[in-house]
């Protein structure tokens, strides 16, 4: 005999465990409704996998795609509003793990709010990490097509640039100290697939400093300044006192302002093939 919807109220409904992009085992008493992100790039993410309905809020420059703009900020990636944050009633929090506030990361564990944890260190990995996303939220039908179409476009970009010279290149993502991106990072994969070498690719940190004595031994054939919109042009001329650099006797300076390089989320691969265009065109 069927059960009638009176019994069936009384049942709990089963937990719903996924894994995080970190292999860790993430559990939940039902598909997420109320979803707070705690990233730019995890907010896109979640878009991207259909479950942006869900998410009740986020972070500043949390802008992509335009409908992640109406979703309510409460903070940035370095503090949020805690208070705001426990008056959401979050089903979980996606965290990006090496970036935010570790402290309140903690505290919202501490709050029994499950933590999930996004992480993409190559292109590859992006689509993984979007199918995961959809089961986490139940969208899997959205996030599936949405894989496979940045694995088709990756594998032709990887296709295109396949048999150029290998340029080395400095990425400065700051300035003043300089900073670049070691080989683990995200955008040093990007240059990969422009066919290019990140020429600190040796180093392990996501983001390390480093001196220009560092740079001028190592002579990067080009240089491109991955800045905030409107500051590229600033940040490398800074570089042309610097003649006996290969990069600056050549010419080799690329300004490159797509916010899009920075969030990780989908749209990196967007400003990847930007940045293969304007490396391409520096190599003539």
């Amino acid at each position: 005999m069927a059960l009638g919807a009176t019994a069936l109220s009384g049942i709990a409904a089963p937990a719903e465990t996924v894994q995080d992009d970190l292999g860790r085992t993430v559990t939940l008493p039902r598909t997420p409704q109320r979803i707070v992100s705690l990233s730019p790039g995890a907010t896109e993410m979640l878009f991207a996998a259909g479950a942006g309905d869900h998410v009740v809020a986020t972070v500043q420059y949390a802008d992509e795609p335009p409908a992640a703009r109406k979703v309510p900020r409460i903070g940035d990636v370095v503090a949020i509003d805690m208070e705001r944050f426990a008056a959401l009633r979050a089903d979980v929090a996606i965290a990006w793990p090496g970036g935010g506030n570790p402290a309140q990361i903690e505290q919202i564990g501490r709050m029994a709010v499950p933590i999930y944890n996004l992480q993409i260190n190559t292109l590859a990995q992006l689509p993984a990490s979007l199918r995961r996303v959809g089961k986490l939220a139940g969208t899997s039908a959205v996030a599936e097509p949405a894989a496979r179409a940045f694995e088709a476009r990756l594998s032709m970009l990887h296709k295109r640039y396949a048999d150029t010279a290998h340029p080395s290149v400095l990425l400065e993502i700051w300035n003043h100290p300089i900073y670049t991106v070691g080989g683990i990072q995200l955008m040093s994969d990007a240059l990969t697939a422009c066919g290019a070498r990140n020429v600190f690719a040796d180093l392990r940190d996501m983001a390390p400093a480093v001196d220009i004595e560092a740079i001028i031994a190592r002579d990067p054939d080009m240089i491109v300044a991955v800045s905030p919109p409107g500051m590229s042009a600033e940040w490398l001329a800074d570089w042309r006192k610097f003649t006996g650099l290969r990069a600056v006797s050549k010419g080799k300076l690329i300004g490159f302002e797509d916010p899009a390089f920075v969030r990780m989320g989908p749209s990196i691969l967007d400003a990847t093939e930007g940045l293969c265009r304007a490396i391409e065109a520096a190599r003539h």
